[in-house]
């Protein structure tokens, strides 16, 4: 092969390896940012740190995100806030009972955020939210009211159907909430919550209090008039 052919196609080689790499940039910023930010938490990551852990400089950080709020910002978007246009699609589609419903949507959160260290977002954003306001209330209007949202059409669907026995939905979604909350808080928190003689199960506790909201749930059948 020709010097000047060899030397012409290692050029183009790289040059399509540094395209692909700067195409690359914002998804591995993201993927660094989030795992410092659960590692670390927002106060204490440096904009510096999630630069250099993927593997760019400070200004190249910049440049795909104005600042560290900015940065924090596009982490709850691409984890969280993008799940939902599936999720909802998903589940207007849904052919099953109200109590297979609710169990799958559960089931999905764990296997897609809750077993994640995505979670740690949740923990960061309740341990740091009150000192950063913009993001806790970006965080609430981009995950939790839509995650609510989806979860009060659930629960109204099951009442509709006669599945369900009429309750207050808009407190009834907290129900439903609690042990997701709590699973977060404990994955990220040393498994403080969990013993040696009876360790935690995360799958199984979130079967089992999907069990008991299904009970309480439940609809009543009729009580017959005493003759």
């Amino acid at each position: 092969m020709p010097a000047s052919k060899f030397l012409s196609d290692k050029f183009c080689a790289v040059r399509a390896k540094r395209e692909r790499r700067k195409e690359a940039r914002p998804g591995e910023l993201l993927d660094a940012a989030l795992d410092l930010f659960v590692e670390k938490g927002f106060a204490a990551t440096k904009s510096e740190e999630v630069a250099a852990r993927a593997g760019v400089s400070k200004g190249t950080l910049f440049l795909y995100f104005p600042s560290k709020e900015e940065l924090f910002k596009a982490v709850i978007s691409e984890n969280l806030a993008g799940r939902f246009d599936d999720w909802n699609a998903r589940f207007a589609a849904f052919q099953g009972g109200t109590p297979e419903m609710l169990r799958e949507c559960m089931n999905i959160w764990w296997d897609h955020i809750g077993s994640t260290k995505v979670s740690g977002i949740t923990k960061l954003m309740l341990s740091e939210g009150r000192n950063f306001p913009e993001l806790a209330r970006f965080y609430r209007e981009q995950f939790v009211s839509p995650a609510h949202v989806l979860l009060r059409r659930v629960l109204q669907r099951g009442i509709d159907r006669g599945e369900f026995a009429p309750v207050d939905v808009d407190q009834a979604v907290y129900t439903v909430v609690a042990p997701m909350v709590f699973l977060m808080l404990n994955k990220h928190s040393a498994d403080v919550c969990g013993t040696a003689d009876a360790p935690l199960d995360p799958k199984r506790f979130l079967d089992l209090q999907t069990d008991f909201i299904l009970a309480g749930l439940a609809a009543k059948p009729a009580q017959g008039r005493a003759s």
